[in-house]
């Protein structure tokens, strides 16, 4: 069974439908990653993921157990972890605040999660008293990610780590992402707008287009499909016209 998988997950903003019979599967130890353009749910199906919006109709299931519907501190409890996109940090608070904040569905020390936190991004042992506003938006991404991984989290959402980043920081983040899933364990359900790095890092990815899941495969296959590379990666001498191809495909299986 798999950590987690979703079936035919429906969430709606009002009377409009974001979320469409939307399926998908994680399983332990994989980075997994959705892409698509603005507004085609990508978010959303992160938040209700999270808790953070209740499901119409469909099935969340995560470690055995049914989620969908759930608050999100019972969420985090169960072991699933949100890295919001705008890293939604507290500014007026310090590095080590904002981490210790991470931590609050547990009791007793945190100490040795401070340490694991520090040894991936050293620059927040640097910086631990200072406010967290006064960091740059690299070490801002940084701090979310910690704070993410004090919950001690068996899977972790990540909605856009790389909004806003250099080309340069975008790499050390999606460096030590790859790393927390190979040298700690953790499992990964990845948003990203950066199609390249992202089908890079992840094991195997979905697309959505208009709150639909249109593709669905492993990391290489999704590389090489043509429409993904015209539409996402660039390669296509007629990027427009690979555009308006994606969108008349209703779909890809």
């Amino acid at each position: 069974m798999s950590m987690l998988y979703l079936r035919n997950i429906e969430t709606y903003y009002g009377a409009i439908m974001a979320l469409r019979g939307v399926s998908l599967d994680v399983d332990e130890g994989e980075i997994v990653t959705i892409l698509g353009a603005n507004g085609a749910g990508k978010t959303t199906l992160m938040k209700t993921v999270a808790g953070l919006m209740q499901p119409e109709k469909g099935e969340i299931n995560f470690l055995g157990d049914q989620i969908g519907g759930a608050e999100p501190d019972v969420v985090v409890r169960k072991g699933l972890s949100l890295v919001p996109e705008g890293r939604e940090i507290f500014p007026n608070l310090t590095v080590e605040e904002n981490l210790r904040i991470g931590a609050f569905t547990r009791k007793g020390g945190v100490r040795d999660d401070l340490d694991l936190v520090y040894s991936y991004f050293p620059v927040l042992r640097e910086r631990r008293r200072q406010e967290a506003g006064f960091l740059s938006g690299g070490q801002q991404q940084m701090l979310a990610i910690g704070r993410g991984l004090m919950a001690r989290p068996k899977l972790m959402l990540l909605d856009e780590p790389s909004l806003g980043l250099s080309p340069l920081l975008t790499e050390e983040i999606f460096d030590i992402i790859s790393r927390l899933n190979a040298e700690q364990g953790v499992t990964m359900l990845l948003v990203e707008q950066n199609a390249h790095i992202a089908l890079l890092t992840a094991h195997k990815g979905y697309v959505l287009e208009m709150g639909r899941v249109v593709m669905a495969g492993s990391a290489e296959m999704l590389r090489n499909s043509e429409d993904i590379q015209d539409f996402y990666l660039g390669r296509s001498e007629n990027t427009q016209r690979g555009q308006q191809r994606w969108k008349r495909r209703k779909t890809w299986r």
